[in-house]
Parts: C-alpha cells; sequence; structure tokens
C-alpha cells in the first residue's frame, strides 16, 4: 500500500519541481538583464495575424442586422426564414466549439485557423451566390462553424506565444476586433449591398490565410507533440535571436500529471455568468430596447458600437496592470447597476461600457490561460460551447422575458450578475504576471 500511495503521489507533480517554478515568478537579476535583449515584434506580428479572425469572427456576428430588409426583399424570404438564416449562426458555432479543441489539438493552433478561414470562405462565398433560401441556411451554418472554431483558437494562441507581461493585453485584443468587426459591419453595411458586404466577410479571412505562412506555430503545443528543434526554433523566433530563451524553454517542456477540477469549474462559471447576464438578449434587440426607453434607436446603436470598441480597448491597456479579477468585478458591478437602471433611458450605455471593461473579454483570456496545454483542447471546447449554448439560450428567451416583463427581465440578469460577483471573488484566481506554467502549478497547488 505504501508503495502504490508513493506512486500516486509522484503521478501528481510536476517534471519541474513547483517551488523552482514559482521561483522564478518575479525573475531574477539574469532574468531582468535577458529581457532587455528580448524583441517581442513577432509577438506583435503573429497576433496581429491572428486577431484578423476575431475580425472576421465580428464580421460574420455583425452580418445579419444592416442586411434584413434587403435580403428579404431581393430573395422574397419571409420573417421566420431570416429568422432561421439569423439564428443558424449560432449553432454553427456551437458544432464549430465541439471541434475546436480536437481540431487545434490534432493539426496544430494555426491548422484550425486555416480550418475556420476556409469554411468561413466558403460560406461567405455561399452568402454572396445565393439566390434562394437554401444557399444562404448553408453559407451562414459554415461561417458559423469559422466563427465558433475562431472564438477559442485565437485567444488561445495568443496566450501560448505572448510573455507574461503582453499575454493580458495581446488577448483582450481578440474581443477589441470582435467588437471592431460588428461595428464596420453595422457600418459599412448602410451603403453597401448585401452580396457586397458579404465579400468584405472574405478580406479578413484571405490576410489571416497568407500571414499564417509567416508566424510561428504556437511553442507550448509543439514542445506537446514532442516536436523539440520546431519548439525551440518558434519559440527563439517569438523572443528575438539575442534572447536567452533557457529558462522559459525549460519551464514549458514542464508537464503535469494531475488536474485539479476546480480549473474546469473557474473557466466553465465565467462562461455561464457572462452570458446568463443578458448580453446578446441587449445586443440583439438594442434598438428596440432604445426605442422602449424613448431613447433614439439610430443614435443609441452608434453610441453603443462606439462604447463597446472604446472600453474594449482600454482594456487591453490596463489588464495585465490591474489584473483579471478586479476587472471582472468592476465590470460586474456595472452590469448589476445597469440592469437595475433599465427605466432610465441612458442605462443601456452604462450597461455595454460595463460589459466591455471586464466581461466581454477577460473570461476569454482566462480561458486560454488556465487548462494545462495536455487538457486544453476538450477544456476549451467545453467551455466555449457552453458560452455559445448561453448566447443561444438567452438571446431567444430574451423576447419572451420582455414580453412576460420588461422591468422583471433586467431584474433577472441583474440578479445573474450579481450571483456573478460572488462566484468571481470565492471561486476565480487570478492570473495577472504568471506564465501558463505557474498558473497550472498553483491550481494543483
Amino acid at each position: 500500500m505504501a508503495v502504490k500511495e508513493d506512486v500516486q503521489e509522484n503521478i501528481r507533480e510536476p517534471l519541474m519541481p513547483i517551488e523552482n517554478i514559482l521561483d522564478r515568478e518575479d525573475g531574477g537579476a539574469g532574468d531582468q538583464a535577458n529581457n532587455k535583449k528580448v524583441n517581442p515584434c513577432m509577438v506583435y506580428f503573429s497576433t496581429l495575424i491572428a486577431v484578423c479572425g476575431s475580425y472576421a469572427f465580428g464580421s460574420c456576428a455583425g452580418y445579419s442586422s444592416p442586411t434584413q430588409s434587403a435580403i428579404r426583399e431581393d430573395i422574397a424570404l419571409s420573417l421566420a426564414e431570416y429568422s432561421v438564416f439569423g439564428s443558424i449562426l449560432t449553432f454553427g458555432a456551437m458544432i464549430g466549439a465541439i471541434t475546436s479543441g480536437p481540431i487545434a489539438d490534432y493539426i496544430g493552433r494555426k491548422g484550425a485557423m486555416r480550418v475556420s478561414s476556409v469554411f468561413c470562405v466558403a460560406g461567405w462565398l455561399a452568402i454572396y451566390f445565393a439566390e434562394g433560401v437554401w444557399p444562404l441556411d448553408i453559407g451562414r451554418l459554415a461561417t458559423g462553424y469559422g466563427m465558433g472554431v475562431f472564438s477559442y483558437v485565437v485567444p488561445v494562441f495568443i496566450a501560448e506565444i505572448a510573455p507574461k507581461n503582453l499575454r493580458g493585453a495581446l488577448t483582450t485584443a481578440n474581443q477589441l476586433m470582435i467588437c471592431a468587426g460588428v461595428s464596420v459591419a453595422f457600418i459599412i453595411g448602410t451603403v453597401l449591398t448585401w452580396r457586397a458586404l458579404a465579400l468584405t466577410g472574405i478580406i479578413p479571412c484571405a490576410i489571416l490565410f497568407l500571414g499564417l505562412f509567416f508566424i510561428p506555430e504556437s511553442p507550448r503545443w509543439l514542445a506537446k507533440t514532442g516536436k523539440e528543434k520546431e519548439f525551440e526554433a518558434a519559440l527563439q523566433k517569438l523572443r528575438g535571436k539575442d534572447a536567452d530563451i533557457t529558462h522559459e524553454a525549460a519551464e514549458i517542456q514542464s508537464r503535469y500529471k494531475f488536474l485539479s477540477p476546480s480549473s474546469i469549474m473557474q473557466l466553465l462559471g465565467l462562461m455561464v455568468f457572462q452570458q446568463f447576464g443578458g448580453i446578446n438578449g441587449i445586443c440583439f434587440y438594442t434598438s428596440t430596447i432604445f426605442e422602449s426607453a424613448g431613447f433614439s434607436s439610430s443614435v443609441g446603436t452608434i453610441i453603443y458600437a462606439i462604447l463597446q470598441v472604446v472600453v474594449t480597448g482600454l482594456n487591453t491597456i490596463v489588464i495585465d496592470r490591474a489584473g483579471r479579477k478586479p476587472l471582472l468585478l468592476v465590470s460586474a458591478t456595472g452590469l448589476v447597476l445597469g440592469c437595475l437602471l433599465v427605466g432610465v433611458s441612458f442605462f443601456l450605455k452604462l450597461y455595454i461600457a460595463a460589459f466591455s471593461a471586464g466581461m466581454g473579454a477577460v473570461p476569454w483570456v482566462v480561458m486560454s490561460e488556465i487548462f494545462p496545454i495536455n487538457i486544453k483542447g476538450v477544456g476549451g471546447s467545453l467551455a466555449t460551447l457552453v458560452n455559445w449554448f448561453g448566447a443561444w439560450l438567452v438571446s431567444y428567451t430574451f423576447n419572451f422575458l420582455m414580453t412576460w416583463s420588461s422591468y422583471g427581465t433586467f431584474i433577472l440578469y441583474a440578479a445573474i450578475n450579481a450571483l456573478g460577483i460572488l462566484f468571481m471573488i470565492i471561486v476565480v484566481p487570478e492570473t495577472k504576471g504568471r506564465t501558463l506554467e505557474q498558473i497550472q502549478a498553483a491550481i494543483n497547488a
């Protein structure tokens, strides 16, 4: 029995002792001297290429709103048929979420982004050439699938290539580009035909597909798959030719044989509270809500789009200084106040600003950080699926709840966001300033 217990205990220990990992969290004098030689240009360029997928995501999400009248008129769609066209995107995204992790684990992060790009391009072409309802729906389903894969693989790829001092800001750029894609689709959709708008969705996918040939694969994925030479070459390329990657390479190659289930609970809880706080119901019916509050729907929608982009942009600046958990708590508190102020015509501006300050981006940042590399595909797919299912359920039930009670709907969302605050205080860990391996070591410890 003693032998068995010793074996089980050894299985739970990482190949590199946790103390050694945590001791280097602040970096010694040698590490600080080496940091001066690190050149982050390739990290920035790789992030810029990857977030083209985020922009493509936003283009898909923002397409149906400005094109509804024109598509229905040109192809003679009923309201029910157009509703299917609009909502089938979410089902495609759920399928993409289920398969995103296994694909990214099997063919790599870059391979998964290529697959997603191909699906989005095929979907946009199907929509562009559509003369009936079926090509429209098939194209929308394909772009939804690409969205689902992008929503997982882009933040994971960025988190795996970025140094710890830049990881939060660069991963938050994912959400910033999603917001930008949605906003641009809203704006140019008012001057372009719906077919021309579909073609613009191909542009970020093409940039991404071609750009992937010029950036390295995730070093952590290469280390996981045993490609040692490629791993070292990729890490050196990302840190600069003069950087000493010895310590970071050794840290990345440490393997953890045991995973605390708390990390799964932490992330799934964040995804549940992000969606069930009501964001997609409000996002999909922004104009109607502003009109009900006695406010100009056109002005309100423009303010909504600008606030979303600006506050998310500010988030990228402060996330690595303030930390993930404080932003989540401030954001959730703002969401509670925004929901409680439903009777005030300007409440929505507070709501979307609060959401963009933390709950919009930070759950995706945490998703990319807390799962160990060996189960990141499965865990990330599950978390992404929960997120997309919540998005569908909230958007589907929103009008029914508003029919029941407009005031009661937002009181319900406020209560959910208040529970989210308690969850974040008690359960969610702070990950600021730690490498991915240090985060996982702390969770296991």
